[in-house]
């Protein structure tokens, strides 16, 4: 959960309040060339890896062909590489090298043809927001800003009814929250469109200015979706399948159909009227509940949380990668957990052993996934493009004695976000066997996303089983609690995120893709870019896949792991050793 510190303090007059980054200070960013900050590598900014056609991020229907001799070794003639269904953010203080592909709020909110807009967030600077709108449009777009402050005397609320009252086109809309300790945490637009098209974006970022400039966050965007035709039967009345765009849409009605009718039912009555077939996504989502595990039936309807996230992977077909006869028995898969948040998770490891675990891996598999939890290190923090500014969204309390027991049985699984500091630098080791790190060049941008992936080889991380993006930290209010003796899991917070997997992208009107034993898809991890290279595909055998995804890393592989040394930021504690702004961290 992702609460803004309200007692730190930025030494020795900066200041953070709940959404609001310490201003800028005169020390050039030209400054990270010192030792401190090694300088980033140069990355080609050529989407094309051939002279064929490349996809646009996140649309399946156009891909790169390579052909025959042009293309490695590895590859088959006519092949369709696609791009990464979910895009990294644009970082202001990074060269445009390590930018490529990247997306600015500008870009998803300039297009004139907005005709309404609604915001799903947590934080709202919503002056920022309507900046970001084209010119000529931006008083006409009717937009919704929909949050959690819902008590009177909150100055969240009171700062976003002010704003939203200078903007005659712009309604807050409070969220219902059923419980102190639950956050509106979702960050999803919906975009409804002059030209009878409309858009779901689900994203990682409040919609604030620190948000969209220097921390790492992660984008999926559907594609434009037209106007169902007419005679199409009501969603209501469906039960589609797992996967399709379909399911996406009911899920996302449900979803939405939980803020009141009051709320959000003019919202529903107009997606209900577009079609959502283009969508290769399936939508995991909280909303705050209490449902009975027992009587749950995702074909029936939608399920919140980590029963809705269990059911979801258990229905995803396994991948394996070809094997030589010499290869078996067959390779560890290896779950990373990267997020932002990690709340109180009980002082013991039951729910996150026997309730979370198990629902990132529902289906028993010999050997048993490996686990990890990407979360940065307060060096990691210091080091970042804003120092101890990033420091205030990042939370993880490790004081108190219970917070200490829950650190003990996390540390096994911690790594590092960016592994090339000090504390690191007398272990790492730059190759694992004949791995070379694979950098994704955002080491120096504090993560606020979050990810969850499932790599189908502990060892050599060359293939994606699974992965999501989504708001939800590492917390029982977003995920719910372990089952109580009524049979029933409680989930306090919103949510949304969406999860992708290889065989959502085979091309289904291919007659090749639907002969005997043809390849099918693969997705594998792409770094400073969003289509697979030749480095990604070079593990790629050739009658392993017709269609290769990317997708776009915020972290280096291979992970590198906590020393016994190493300690989790945590904002609530103070830290004396200046960042490289010279300010120091105090509570």
């Amino acid at each position: 959960m992702e609460r803004p510190s309200k007692r730190a303090r930025l030494s020795p007059d900066l200041t953070r309040g709940n959404d609001v980054l310490p201003d800028r200070v005169s020390t050039p960013l030209a400054s990270l060339h010192r030792p401190i900050t090694p300088p980033l590598r140069a990355r080609s900014q050529q989407r094309a890896v051939s002279n064929s056609a490349c996809s646009e991020p996140g649309n399946d229907q156009v891909g790169c062909e390579l052909n025959g001799p042009t293309g490695p070794k590895a590859m088959q003639p006519s092949r369709r590489l696609l791009s990464s269904p979910v895009q990294l953010t644009h970082i202001r203080d990074f060269p445009e090298q390590s930018n490529v592909d990247t997306v600015k709020l500008r870009d998803i909110l300039g297009d004139p043809m907005i005709r309404e807009c609604w915001q799903f967030n947590y934080l709202f600077d919503v002056d920022f927001l309507m900046s970001n709108f084209d010119e000529d449009v931006r008083g006409l777009v009717k937009v919704k800003v929909v949050h959690g402050s819902w008590e009177r005397e909150s100055a969240n609320r009171i700062r976003v009814e002010e704003a939203c009252s200078r903007y005659a086109n712009v309604e807050p809309v409070i969220a219902y929250m059923a419980e102190r300790f639950g956050t509106h945490h979702s960050k999803m637009m919906i975009l409804l469109r002059h030209d009878d098209l409309a858009q779901v974006v689900i994203h990682t970022a409040n919609m604030i200015h620190g948000d969209w400039t220097n921390m790492t966050q992660a984008v999926w965007r559907s594609p434009l979706l037209p106007l169902q035709k007419p005679g199409t039967p009501a969603t209501a009345s469906m039960r589609p399948a797992f996967g399709t765009g379909a399911r996406f849409k009911r899920d996302l009605l449900s979803y939405l159909k939980e803020y009141g009718q009051k709320k959000t039912g003019s919202l529903v009555r107009e997606l209900n009227r577009f079609d959502f077939d283009l969508v290769r996504a399936t939508l995991i989502a909280s909303a705050p509940s209490k449902q009975v595990v027992s009587s749950l039936d995702s074909d029936e309807s939608t399920l919140w949380g980590w029963p809705a996230l269990k059911d979801a992977l258990s229905r995803i077909p396994r991948h394996s990668k070809i094997q030589k006869e010499a290869e078996l028995p067959p390779k560890q898969p290896h779950i990373v957990i990267q997020i932002s948040s990690i709340a109180s998770l009980g002082q013991t490891d039951k729910w996150l052993k026997e309730i979370f675990f198990k629902a990132l891996a529902p289906r028993p598999t010999t050997p048993q996934p490996k686990y990890s939890i990407i979360f940065p290190t307060p060096d990691e923090i210091r080091r970042s493009l804003e120092g101890y500014g990033s420091g205030g969204s990042i939370h993880m309390k490790t004081q108190s004695a219970p917070q200490q027991k829950q650190l003990r049985y996390m540390r096994p699984y911690l790594c590092h976000w960016a592994g090339d500091g000090p504390s690191t630098s007398n272990y790492i080791d730059l190759s694992e066997g004949n791995q070379l790190k694979r950098e994704a060049g955002r080491g120096r941008a504090a993560p606020h996303i979050k990810t969850y992936i499932r790599y189908a080889d502990a060892d050599t991380m060359e293939s994606i089983d699974w992965a999501m993006v989504t708001s939800a930290n590492l917390s029982t209010q977003a995920w719910g609690t372990a089952v109580n003796p009524n049979g029933e899991v409680k989930i306090s917070s919103w949510e949304i995120g969406v999860v992708v997997w290889p065989e959502l992208f085979v091309d289904e009107k291919s007659t090749e893709s639907k002969e005997a034993g043809s390849p099918g898809a693969l997705m594998v991890p792409c770094f400073g870019r969003d289509q697979p290279g030749p480095s990604g595909l070079a593990s790629v055998a050739e009658n392993e896949a017709s269609t290769v995804v990317g997708f776009r890393m915020p972290y280096d592989l291979p992970l590198t792991p906590y020393s016994a040394s190493d300690e989790p930021w945590c904002a609530t504690a103070s830290n004396l050793t200046p960042d490289w702004r010279g300010q120091s961290w105090i509570n």
